[in-house]
């Protein structure tokens, strides 16, 4: 699937950037459908890429990174696969949204409900940060590939 696609359910509108070679970009509107939905996409570009066995956690981690967007930003959010050609062994993970604030790590006490989305980030992956974007910010991960 190639460049500005719209694909419609029930709920939301996504709007398919890219899927094809090393690179799937989606844009999901601000609705709680869109953790959901953006769990199927990731799980499925991950399939297409023979890279299931990182399923279980990008798809964790990436859920935890929507809905950190969905609670402190208001717009649509972006969401970026990437297979960097200079970094062969890496998945590269990107979540954007209209905030340009950097996410903080917090330390959640035993009985919170919340809180440890970044927690689960940094300990899960190779690599995290944030940068800022043109009208918001980026955060990122990076997970090893397996072999």
């Amino acid at each position: 699937m190639k460049s500005d696609m719209v694909v419609s359910s029930a709920r939301e509108v996504i709007r398919v950037i890219d899927t094809e070679g090393a690179r799937a970009e989606w844009i999901f509107p601000a609705d709680p459908g869109a953790v959901r939905t953006a769990r199927v996409a990731v799980r499925r570009q991950l399939g297409d890429w023979k890279l299931d066995v990182l399923g279980d956690i990008t798809v964790l981690l990436v859920s935890e990174l929507v809905t950190n967007s969905l609670l402190y930003a208001a717009g649509p959010i972006g969401v970026r696969l990437v297979r960097p050609p200079d970094i062969p062994d890496a998945l590269l993970v990107e979540v954007s949204d209209q905030l340009p604030d950097p996410p903080h790590e917090r330390s959640a006490d035993p009985d919170d409900e919340g809180g440890r989305g970044l927690q689960l980030v940094a300990f899960s992956s190779r690599r995290w940060g944030t940068r800022p974007g043109g009208s918001g910010k980026t955060v990122w991960f990076e997970l090893a590939l397996p072999g």
